[in-house]
């Protein structure tokens, strides 16, 4: 079922969801059910799961010498769809990227989810890798997020990249796209950022889900300026629940976001205590998500990160 009825089936209450992150190559995909099988008690009616780009390790071969190989450290996201399905009979929503992927392999792929009858995805460019400057995209691949979309919303209409071929059924992806409150990293402005995400939702995407936020007022604010530009699809809100000091610097640096001065202070005023830094970085995501939800978002969406105490404390508040 598609994100969207979903969101149409709940009549204005806001629903519950969250992403996951597959385990590291070789570990037992136990520990991933581990964590998702107490959020279940809050009936999600979507499960995200991302992909990662394929990054360079170096491999010792002895006399001082490395040699570089290019993998991917977390594969299996459409296998742990797959599987998520089977076990809790929930949607699953994998993230197609543009980086590391060639436009056929992004065909295959959705040859992949179609034959699952997976219904939904999110399509993201994706980050650069870690020794590039700036996101360059593979040969063959597609370049941004919007011309991810246009594929996808391609093979809707039936058409595949380099044949006519004909279909039984054609898929019926639901596109997400991802939205920024507080703009981009790489944009010049909010003004600009806005404009890339109609671009994106006149391509064929569905719903917007955002990066994470700390301020609720970011978010009221973009989704207006987005309704005032003309995208009138749903806008998710993503939140983060604080859990360790070192997010003071790090969540600023990686998603280019501002962190409220009172979230701020009340962490540092734990002075380190592990578990209290905890509770407050829970009990602003209650607040942030009752306040939320009164005021009529579809759904409040979690990135929980592989680990779901915090965010079962959260939604048991809640929900």
């Amino acid at each position: 079922m598609k994100v969207t009825d979903h969101i149409k089936e709940a009549n204005g209450k806001s629903l519950f969801s969250f992403e996951i992150v597959p385990p590291v190559k070789g570990q037992n995909i136990q520990k991933l059910y581990d964590n998702i099988d107490p959020l279940m008690e809050f009936k999600p009616k979507f499960i995200d799961v991302t992909t990662s780009r394929e990054e360079y390790v170096y491999i010792e071969k002895g006399n001082g010498l490395l040699e570089r190989k290019m993998t991917r450290m977390r594969p299996g996201t459409v296998g742990i769809c797959a599987s998520l399905m089977h076990k809790y009979d929930v949607d699953t929503v994998p993230h197609v990227l543009c980086g590391g992927f060639t436009k056929e392999e992004t065909e295959y792929v959705l040859v992949d989810l179609q034959y699952l009858g997976i219904d939904n995805l999110v399509a993201l460019r994706g980050d650069s890798m870690k020794h590039e400057s700036q996101f360059v995209p593979c040969e063959g691949g597609n370049n941004y997020a919007v011309d991810l979309v246009k594929q996808i919303n391609r093979m809707n209409e039936g058409k595949f990249l380099n044949e006519t071929v004909e279909m039984d059924t054609k898929p019926d992806f639901c596109i997400g796209v991802a939205g920024y409150p507080e703009k981009h990293f790489e944009a010049p402005s909010l003004d600009s950022d806005l404009l890339r995400l109609k671009e994106k939702v006149d391509a064929g995407a569905d719903y917007v889900v955002t990066q994470m936020f700390f301020d609720n007022k970011k978010y009221f604010e973009f989704v207006e300026a987005a309704k005032n530009i003309g995208i009138t699809v749903p806008i998710i809100p993503g939140i983060k629940p604080i859990a360790v000091e070192r997010h003071l610097q790090i969540l600023p640096k990686v998603f280019s976001l501002d962190l409220p001065l009172a979230l701020e202070k009340a962490v540092l005023d734990c002075k380190g205590d592990k578990q209290a830094i905890r509770q407050v970085g829970i009990e602003w995501a209650i607040e942030q998500s009752k306040e939320l939800m009164a005021a009529g978002a579809p759904t409040v969406h979690y990135y929980s990160m592989g680990k779901s105490d915090n965010i079962v404390k959260i939604a048991r508040e809640v929900f």
